[in-house]
């Protein structure tokens, strides 16, 4: 299997047993579909750009007091290329994609353009795994049955997994449309916690974690964080998480979860700025210390 050099790959790794596909547990695949972006553009060059930012991310991590790279092995491969495929071929795609590294037995984590590719990787995922939630950060609920009479927009991702029947948990909402909400309030499979009901104390934490299956899917919209942290998004919002509050949370998810993948969308990288792509890179090798302390990869 081919993965990128040591100059391309994530964090820069240059020892290459610890960047290589057979001797990895860790496998990092980008998907840049980018089809249905509904304000700004430019998603499709989200995944590059972080895989770029990672390399002034430190190996070591004060938190968790590891290298976790070493421990783990991280390869990191080249993107995957959609050609003309849209909509549901371009789903089938990136879920024989995912499905090929799960079956053998690579810890699979994506970056994504815009969040319809998360469709394709919670396939792929169902495939392997009996039950699990899917755990979603997100300024937006991506609950429309359809948008601009698309069932496969950006807009519609969640809806199209809450198809499949998986149970679903929403963290940082604070933009939807009726529809949205006359979903959640209907469907015992969606619990929802919206940005104005986070923001006094930390308890709806344990309520969400409470709520989740012993294995989470996880799925991050980059403007589920706060726009002081994360700028560079397709269609921010104001009020989002804030950096410390959502580690606080993925740490104890990792800690009382079984977080089996994760995905991480919706970076639209800006000319001069380097903030979103590097700390979306920052929160990626977070969330891999949290688990491999855990030892859950």
């Amino acid at each position: 299997m081919q993965a990128f050099s040591a100059e391309e790959n994530f964090l820069g790794i240059t020892e290459e047993h610890l960047c290589q596909y057979e001797t990895s547990k860790v496998v990092i695949q980008s998907a840049p579909y980018e089809k249905t972006s509904s304000y700004l553009e430019g998603s499709k060059y989200g995944p590059k750009a972080i895989i770029e930012a990672s390399h002034f991310v430190e190996f070591y991590d004060e938190e968790t007091d590891q290298e976790a790279y070493k421990k783990l092995g991280i390869a990191t491969l080249p993107e995957m290329d959609f050609g003309d495929l849209a909509d549901a071929n371009a789903v089938q795609l990136i879920e024989d994609h995912t499905h090929q590294h799960l079956s053998n037995g690579k810890y699979v984590v994506s970056l994504g353009a815009e969040h319809t590719v998360s469709l394709g990787f919670v396939k792929a995922f169902k495939r392997h795994y009996d039950t699990f939630s899917v755990l979603q950060i997100d300024a937006h609920s991506d609950l429309r049955q359809s948008y601009h009479d698309n069932p496969y927009s950006h807009a519609s991702v969640l809806a199209r997994i809450h198809d499949l029947g998986l149970p679903i948990c929403q963290i940082g909402i604070r933009a939807q449309c009726k529809e949205e909400a006359e979903l959640i309030k209907s469907s015992p499979l969606i619990n929802t916690w919206y940005a104005h009901q986070i923001q006094m104390d930390d308890k709806w934490m344990d309520e969400c974690i409470s709520k989740l299956n012993d294995k989470v899917y996880l799925t991050i919209d980059a403007d589920g964080f706060d726009p002081s942290v994360m700028p560079a998004v397709g269609t921010a919002e104001p009020g989002g998480l804030l950096w410390h509050q959502g580690l606080r949370f993925l740490k104890k998810v990792a800690e009382q979860k079984h977080i089996i993948g994760f995905d991480i969308v919706e970076c639209a990288p800006k000319e001069g700025e380097i903030l979103t792509q590097f700390n979306l890179a920052k929160l990626l090798y977070k969330i891999l210390g949290y688990c491999c302390s855990q030892q859950k990869i």
